[in-house]
């Protein structure tokens, strides 16, 4: 098994206003030695906003925002802005996010010349409620999860509540001259294709999507125990000469709790849809107390990475309290990864 070493936390929460509950889920960006870090940060009345921090190689924190760096503002964010992951494509930032407005939880993005001035964008989750995804959902061949969190999300949310539509991350470059970004409309992990964001805006867009794609741009579904309720988007994934390398995470339940894990598979440079490999163990549990006891118990959720010669550093959230970082070599890691191909006749 791939050897992880825990560094331990990087950020915890503070007694300023906006980031007393919790800081977790961090968009990472490198750029040379400095990693920009933008959290998501927990107020004692629940809503989240988004902070700052900059470190100095990395652990080093050499720079943290005594204010929100990014603040709810839209009708779609009343309670709450969530889980960025930030990109840089064609010399332009692109930060997706997740915008809750106490029902719906949807994927909003950001864009800008820096990290510093960023724009909003918009809704670039399909505007298509479950009821009317159900309908669509029986022209594919998807399998019984797909209706029972449809069911699930209407009996915990109401009747009217969009599809549930997070963990979207975009490749770090445009792949034959289109944008690439994963998705889960759970229980699955999806990949999407455009040419530009304004296709996102379209209902056209996302209901052929649904009704002609949606099975077949399944990039990974759950098939180890770690992971059997579901899956989910991680850290950007990161180009290699083996593939893309994926960072993601895996969700077991049972009935006395519920744990996330750190997992990793590789993708095809060329088209992602298409797995190479999968680890068949977690690459790394929640093990220490920092991991195990918090805002949700059980928890590692990674979300950024960076690099630094062979070791790749894996930064997460801590039982969605804390925010912590993980070492791992990348050579073993892909090595690893190349001797856990996937059975490409069963995949296909």
């Amino acid at each position: 098994m791939v050897k992880v070493e825990k560094i331990g936390l990087i950020l915890e929460p503070t007694t300023n206003v906006f980031e007393t509950r919790a800081v977790l889920n961090p968009a990472v960006f490198q750029d040379g030695n400095d990693i920009h870090i933008i959290y998501r940060a927990i107020a004692d009345d629940y809503i989240s906003t988004l902070g700052y921090a900059r470190l100095s190689g990395p652990t080093n924190v050499v720079e943290r925002w005594n204010k929100p760096f990014m603040t709810p503002k839209l009708k779609a964010e009343s309670k709450g802005i969530e889980d960025p992951r930030i990109v840089k494509i064609d010399g332009t930032y692109y930060m997706t996010y997740v915008a809750h407005d106490g029902k719906n939880a949807v994927t909003y993005f950001a864009e800008g010349p820096s990290l510093f001035e960023l724009s909003r964008g918009f809704m670039v989750s399909p505007k298509i409620m479950y009821k009317e995804a159900a309908e669509i959902f029986r022209y594919q061949k998807l399998k019984d999860d797909y209706y029972f969190y449809e069911a699930f999300y209407k009996e915990f949310s109401g009747k009217n509540i969009l599809i549930w539509h997070k963990d979207c991350i975009l490749f770090p470059e445009k792949i034959n001259g289109e944008f690439k970004m994963l998705q889960r409309i759970l229980p699955d992990i999806q990949l999407i294709s455009f040419e530009d964001f304004g296709q996102l805006k379209e209902k056209y867009f996302w209901i052929h999507y649904l009704l002609s794609e949606l099975a077949a741009s399944v990039v990974l579904e759950s098939e180890y125990t770690f992971e059997e309720r579901n899956v989910g988007g991680g850290c950007p994934p990161i180009r290699t000469a083996a593939g893309w390398l994926m960072i993601y995470h895996g969700v077991h339940e049972n009935n006395s709790t519920r744990t996330y894990s750190a997992c990793a598979a590789l993708l095809d440079l060329e088209d992602p849809r298409k797995l190479i490999a999968k680890l068949p163990y977690p690459l790394f549990t929640p093990t220490n107390e920092a991991e195990s006891l918090g805002l949700v118990n059980n928890v590692v959720f990674p979300t950024g990475t960076a690099q630094f010669g062979d070791d790749l550093y894996i930064y997460y959230g801590a039982a969605d309290t804390r925010i912590a970082a993980a070492k791992v070599s990348m050579n073993e890691l892909l090595a690893e990864l190349k001797a856990n191909p996937v059975n490409t006749a069963v995949q296909s």
